[in-house]
């Protein structure tokens, strides 16, 4: 790691602080290494942004393998940690990994690993003591700090102006594919550093599509057209949805639309550090049953959102955990009738001392001309 000036950066603390969290949980499990294969959670420790990288976390310190073709990238972008140039025609990977890992008790990210790519890794760590160990970085990652909450918040900034641009390009016969690419450049001219995701945006009965991809559909008047999209600052996501009618809304759209806006409201109203994940889910699909549309409702009220578009905590009824003071998480419930189509309002939302923060503001009116 580089040393400023004599001393160290701020950023540079930011990264020895996760570091040295996370050696404190790998101790409480009794586990001395971390073999890292998550490309979210190596950024998220280092602040190394390429590919073709391999983390070890030791209490004896970190070092990031990769190879020639990303060497003087990661030495420029990486903290904390030495980096290893690995020659892939005289080295295999799990060759080097064992030259580099202290013969201690040591877990691997299992679900980030290449099976294939395991395999010869375990074969050269056939005499260590290593077995799997997932989710300690991802539970870390649940709490943001200050830069963090920053980052999500310019880039929930830049989608929000990006959506007021989209809605003065929207008229009849205009294409899904038009609008999502419109809805793409403008949030990269804003300054994104990229899309969040691949933007859904989708018109009449293909809102009832919750991940469906933009085509040549043509917009026509009374047709329903959800949009769900997010931009990127520093790394870190936002992910906003809303859902409008081209014209006058029918009395089945007015309904869906407004059973959806009062439960992501009641949603909304009880959020705060504390709150019980389960319960809020379980909220969220009372009023939707209370509405009518219960068979028709998604499954899960939102998500943690950050360094990846879908992480820690889920607000669903698997999640057992209250929510803690630095989550940011969507609330996004949704209705989703086959053959007539889709509503769905999602905001990001910051969980802090004093209650709550949207960080998404886009109006969520429903008709448009």
């Amino acid at each position: 790691m580089a040393i400023i000036g004599g001393g160290i950066t701020q950023m540079q603390t930011r990264y020895l602080q996760r570091q040295q969290r996370l050696l404190l949980a790998l101790k409480e499990k009794g586990v001395t290494n971390l073999l890292v294969f998550n490309y979210e959670n190596i950024f998220y420790l280092t602040g190394y942004s390429g590919n073709a990288a391999y983390l070890i976390v030791s209490t004896h310190g970190l070092c990031l393998i990769t190879d020639y073709r990303y060497f003087e990238r990661a030495k420029s972008e990486s903290n904390g940690c030495e980096v290893i140039s690995r020659d892939r025609d005289s080295e295999s990977l799990g060759a080097c990994i064992k030259r580099l890992l202290p013969n201690e008790k040591t877990g691997f990210e299992s679900n980030s690993v290449n099976y294939s790519v395991w395999l010869s890794i375990a074969n050269e760590l056939a005499s260590y003591d290593v077995s799997p160990l997932d989710g300690c970085i991802e539970k870390l990652r649940m709490v943001k700090d200050e830069f963090e909450v920053a980052s999500v918040k310019k880039a929930a900034a830049i989608a929000d102006l990006a959506i007021a641009d989209l809605l003065t390009q929207i008229s009849k016969g205009v294409t899904e594919l038009d609008l999502a690419t419109e809805l793409d450049y403008k949030m990269k001219k804003l300054g994104s550093d990229g899309v969040s995701f691949d933007t859904i945006l989708l018109f009449a009965e293909r809102s009832a599509l919750p991940h469906g991809k933009p085509g040549g559909r043509k917009l026509k008047y009374g047709d329903l057209l959800l949009v769900d999209f997010g931009a990127v600052v520093n790394g870190y996501r936002s992910d906003m949805t809303r859902t409008y009618v081209y014209g006058e809304p029918n009395n089945q759209q007015q309904a869906m639309f407004q059973a959806v806006l009062a439960s992501q409201n009641k949603s909304l109203e009880s959020l705060k550090a504390g709150a019980d994940c389960q319960q809020l889910n379980q909220n969220s699909l009372d009023v939707l049953d209370q509405a009518g549309f219960l068979e028709f409702a998604g499954k899960g009220l939102g998500h943690g959102v950050g360094l990846a578009l879908h992480e820690m905590p889920f607000i669903n009824t698997n999640t057992d955990y209250r929510l803690e003071t630095g989550n940011i998480i969507t609330i996004e419930p949704g209705v989703y009738i086959p053959n007539i189509g889709g509503i769905r309002i999602e905001d990001d939302v910051l969980i802090n001392d004093d209650g709550i923060e949207i960080l998404t503001h886009a109006p969520k009116s429903f008709a448009i001309n």
